[in-house]
């Protein structure tokens, strides 16, 4: 009777986990202790169910596991982790651990590469801090401290070297999710820069070809965005250097983009507005036409950068409002981005390639001011 009050737990798992993967586990040295099942959820854990060993140390249970839908499972013992496996349907994990985060895992080839880049994650961490408290210890001004800052940089590059070669080597493997997300400490990534959002695409689609359902794929797929964007933005700024002002290259009505650097205007007029407003299209009739005709013969352009996500609307009010200045449209925003924009409507002028000032487009007397001065 006392060995069954250990198979309670796992009994209830066993009928409410779903067929999937098992996990049989033997836990040294801790009889009829308490172990904790956990599956990754983003960035944090989301608890399975806690297991009471046997009198051997033994537990098991089964994983809700989905065809073409990995599972990361990490089992804890108290705050340690004492496994850490990446199961596909059908298969059964051999688990043995101790209490101290030692263990190894059969029947299970994902989760071999996973416990691989664990060990060698595990192994440049305990490198790094080694080197990093060597640092500390030293007077920041003097040459040893040059030397070891050079040490660090070295072991961090051939790291960062290393796990672009695994993801290169591993394409079609999930384990390639926790290295581009490893991290050198708390707020540096091992994946930092603006140009790893390469690595974080060229995986996101690997993986999509293999495991288009998988929830891990598809958040991966949305970092792999958010980089990329941020990487096009960067690219942007960069450029801005170059020509005094955040430079932009949107489609017009009829899909040519159009770039402000290569206008030829002495001065352009930066124009974030919607179509779907009436007050901006009667805007655009009442105020900003009778400047644009007197002006651009002097030299006078308008970039009017479109807001909205309905592109068939924003062409219509084009079309019907006879529009003559330059309309691009910039669905996703990111434009907004690389200007000050608080509201909308919003103007900014460029002036012999130079952002010189931000003109409430509400106040047309300033703006003639400024056209005719400058004009």
């Amino acid at each position: 009777m006392k060995s069954f009050r250990f198979l309670v737990p796992v009994a209830v798992l066993l009928l409410a986990g779903c067929s999937g993967a098992s996990v049989k586990g033997t836990l040294a040295d801790a009889p009829s202790s308490q172990v904790v099942l956990k599956q990754l959820d983003g960035s944090d854990y989301l608890t399975l169910d806690t297991l009471t060993t046997g009198r051997d140390g033994s537990w098991r249970c089964r994983v809700d596991v989905k065809k073409g839908q990995p599972e990361f499972i990490y089992v804890f013992y108290k705050d340690t982790r004492i496994a850490s496996m990446l199961l596909q349907k059908g298969e059964t994990a051999r688990v043995v651990s101790d209490t101290l985060g030692n263990y190894s895992v059969t029947g299970s080839s994902e989760t071999l590469k996973l416990m691989e880049i664990e060990r060698d994650e595990a192994a440049f961490a305990s490198e790094f801090a080694a080197t990093s408290a060597r640092l500390d210890d030293l007077d920041p001004a003097s040459p040893e401290a040059s030397a070891v800052s050079r040490e660090l940089a070295k072991q961090y590059i051939a790291y960062y070297r290393s796990r672009v070669k695994y993801l290169l080597d591993n394409p079609y493997s999930l384990t390639t999710i926790p290295v581009l997300y490893q991290q050198v400490s708390p707020n540096l990534p091992v994946f930092s820069q603006a140009t790893d959002a390469i690595h974080f695409r060229r995986a996101a689609d690997s993986l999509m070809t293999v495991y288009p359902d998988s929830r891990y794929v598809k958040s991966l797929d949305q970092e792999a965005r958010r980089r990329q964007k941020v990487l096009e933005l960067e690219g942007m700024v960069r450029n801005a250097e170059v020509v005094g002002f955040p430079d932009l290259e949107l489609p017009d009505q009829f899909g040519k983009k159009v770039k402000i650097s290569e206008l030829d205007a002495k001065v352009v007029m930066l124009y974030f507005w919607q179509a779907a407003n009436a007050e901006q299209k009667m805007f655009n009739l009442d105020a900003i036409l009778p400047l644009y005709q007197k002006y651009h013969p002097r030299g006078f352009e308008i970039y009017a950068i479109s807001l909205d996500e309905d592109k068939a609307v924003w062409a219509s009010a084009v079309r019907n409002q006879k529009l003559p200045w330059v309309n691009v449209n910039d669905a996703s925003g990111r434009s907004v981005g690389l200007y000050p924009v608080s509201s909308i409507p919003a103007s900014f002028l460029i002036s012999d390639g130079s952002l010189v000032a931000d003109t409430t487009i509400s106040d047309e007397a300033s703006l003639r001011k400024f056209l005719e001065k400058t004009l």
